[in-house]
C-alpha cells in the first residue's frame, strides 16, 4: 500500500497564528493555493484556513482582514495525517470529516499537504470517485 508521503504536496507553508488575514490571503496568492495550515509559535498545527473562510467569516461579516488574525479562524480540532500513514487512511479521514485537504505531519512538524487532487492524480478512479462523492455531500458540489 502507498504512504501519504508518496502523494502529498511537499512545499506546504504555514500561516502563523498571529499573522493577519491579509497576510494569509497574500500567501495563498503567492503560493497559488486556496488553503493554508495555521501554525502556532511552537510550530504545532492549530487549524486550517481557506480563502472561503476569509471571505465568509471576515469580509462578508464586515470585518477588517488587517485586524483579524489567522488564529481567529482556527476553530475546532485540526485534522491531520501522519506522513507514513496509508493513503486509504487519508481518504477515510477526508470522508469522515468532509475535508478536501489534510496537513501531513512527521515528527510533530508540517511536512506537506495531501489533497483530493493529489490523490486523484495517483489513485484508482473508482476510489477517487467515492471519495469526491462523500466529501462533496457537505459542500454541495
Amino acid at each position: 500500500m502507498s504512504a501519504v508521503r508518496e502523494f502529498m504536496t511537499t512545499d506546504a507553508r504555514c500561516i502563523r497564528e498571529n499573522e493577519s488575514l491579509v497576510e494569509a490571503a497574500r500567501l495563498m496568492r503567492d503560493l497559488d493555493c486556496g488553503a493554508l495550515p495555521i501554525c502556532g509559535d511552537d510550530g504545532r498545527l492549530k487549524g486550517m484556513i481557506t480563502d472561503r473562510d476569509i471571505v465568509l467569516k471576515c469580509v462578508a461579516a464586515g470585518r477588517n482582514p488587517g485586524d483579524m488574525m489567522a488564529r481567529d479562524l482556527a476553530s475546532g480540532t485540526p485534522h491531520w495525517i501522519d506522513a507514513d500513514a496509508n493513503v486509504d487512511a487519508a481518504i477515510d479521514m477526508m470522508e469522515q470529516h468532509q475535508v478536501r485537504r489534510l496537513p501531513v505531519i512527521a515528527d510533530h512538524k508540517l511536512v506537506g499537504i495531501i489533497s483530493q487532487g493529489d490523490i486523484a492524480r495517483n489513485y484508482s478512479e473508482q476510489r477517487v470517485g467515492e471519495m469526491v462523492e462523500h466529501i462533496s455531500e457537505r459542500h454541495g458540489v
